[in-house]
């Protein structure tokens, strides 16, 4: 008859003593020392950070103040950057909110006018500047049929831009398409309406308009195709708002 060597036979009965004291809730004697690689490879999973959370991406020319201006629930801004605070010339990028609250540009930059001497801070009328600040987007209008647009659309006869522009440009076609802008004026209605909450010495009827080619009195000029990608893009139901003026004070 074989017979198993002693050694063995310690091992086994070592093992299931073991088992059973483990099974029965105890204190289980300490496991071997580990090998070196062991070591090694559970020190590098030690040594790794946790993943920082991504944080919402914010539109990256405007600063905490001017991002503090947009309401919570618009999901479209409308970003009109002018090149300087004397400059008639801007550019207009569409950005989108999602669902985690950050924003994404969706089209643009597009080349644009504003008023002949730039941005003001305190529009007043005549002063041939563009209002800066953050402002609703709520109506729209012109002399052409709507091109799509899921705004409230007024056509009429009554949008007719007549004579030329500051640099001898027509500004026949300036309003046959047009988005109002609600400063100083009352939402809700066809951007013909000329009530002023805050007085008409502050200016107002500052629109959204077709491009003639030449700076304006205080709007925002866009080419024709533009224009219409804008009204398409336009949704009441994301409360779209725009932020507006030169970089410097964007950028604040």
């Amino acid at each position: 008859m074989n017979r198993r060597p002693r050694t063995a036979t310690a091992a086994v009965l070592l093992t299931t003593g073991l088992l059973l004291t483990a099974a029965c809730g105890t204190k289980t004697p300490a496991p071997p020392a580990s090998s070196p690689s062991t070591i090694s490879a559970a020190a590098g999973h030690a040594g790794r950070s946790a993943p920082e959370p991504q944080l919402p991406r914010e539109i990256p020319s405007l600063g905490a103040k001017t991002r503090d201006r947009i309401p919570a629930t618009a999901r479209q801004v409308v970003v009109v950057t002018g090149e300087s605070a004397d400059s008639n010339r801007s550019s207009v990028t569409l950005y989108v909110r999602d669902a985690k609250g950050g924003w994404s540009p969706d089209s643009g930059p597009w080349q644009a006018h504003n008023a002949l001497r730039g941005w003001s801070e305190d529009h007043h009328a005549g002063d041939l500047h563009s209002p800066t600040g953050v402002f609703t987007l709520t109506d729209a209008g012109g002399r052409r049929a709507n091109p799509g647009t899921r705004l409230p659309y007024d056509r009429g006869p009554a949008f007719v831009a007549h004579g030329t522009g500051f640099h001898g440009e027509s500004l026949a076609g300036s309003f046959d398409y047009v988005v109002a802008i609600n400063y100083n004026r009352k939402p809700g209605t066809t951007p013909l309406d000329w009530t002023r909450p805050m007085g008409a010495s502050r200016g107002g009827g500052v629109w959204f308009h077709v491009e003639h080619g030449g700076p304006t009195h205080g709007c925002v000029a866009l080419a024709e195709p533009r224009m219409k990608e804008l009204l398409r893009w336009l949704d009441p139901s994301k409360k779209p708002v725009v932020v507006m003026g030169d970089a410097g004070s964007l950028a604040r």
